[in-house]
């Protein structure tokens, strides 16, 4: 496999050695209820797997990310499949700099369900300001497979998305996904004027202190 292509800090207040720079991204995940969104969360955040409970409204954790000249401090919302949390999602996308669209690569009603979260999010977005990327989960279930990888290109290549297969349970390219979004985001949001502010750490030390990294719930970046 190489050398990894990122390298990540697990706690928000962990010192950073190299660059000085570390830019805020907000990521949201969406999709439906079982197709691997806190568990992609988790292998972001901590590069292990456990079994989910449902979430409820929506969970958020943060992860460092560290490129060549800059440190990027990835603000995870993952967020509820049920039907009965949809009118409160958007508090949690508005504003985001990237957005994963998951579905489950054994379940062809996600994908389809995948298609109207794409739908929803290209009527909220400005072209250029988010990073949309379809992710096909569950990519250890292949035996089970009822979405073709051509199928799931075929979408994102229409719709102007990037698209990976991922499996959050044994870890196959969730750390390369992480990291292509990672430099995607930089690139095409980074460095435009009023793109990603920068996350100034003693601003939220306290804050940090009295709070589980993995806290849910608030709305907002």
């Amino acid at each position: 496999m190489g050398e990894p292509l990122l390298k990540v800090t697990q706690k928000a207040g962990d010192s950073v050695s190299g660059p000085v720079r570390t830019l805020r991204v907000k990521m949201v995940l969406l999709g439906s209820s079982g197709v691997g969104k806190s568990s992609l969360a988790l292998r972001f955040g901590e590069d292990r797997f456990r079994n989910t409970s449902p979430t409820v409204g929506c969970a958020y954790l943060t992860q460092l990310v560290h490129l060549r000249d800059v440190s990027l401090r990835f603000e995870i919302w993952d967020t509820a499949g049920q039907e009965k949390y949809h009118s409160v999602t958007p508090l949690y996308y508005r504003g985001a700099h990237a957005a994963l669209v998951v579905y489950d690569i054994s379940s062809r009603d996600t994908f389809i369900r995948a298609q109207l979260w794409i739908q929803e999010l290209e009527k909220q977005y400005i072209p250029g300001s988010t990073v949309l990327w379809l992710v096909g989960n569950k990519a250890d279930r292949d035996q089970n497979r009822q979405v073709s990888t051509q199928e799931g290109l075929g979408l994102a290549g229409s719709r102007g998305l990037s698209f990976t297969e991922t499996s959050a349970l044994s870890g196959e390219r969730v750390s390369q996904l992480l990291s292509a979004v990672a430099h995607r985001v930089y690139e095409s949001i980074g460095e435009q004027q009023g793109g990603l502010s920068e996350w100034k750490e003693n601003l939220l030390l306290d804050q940090n202190q009295n709070q589980n990294q993995s806290s849910c719930c608030r709305a907002g970046p």
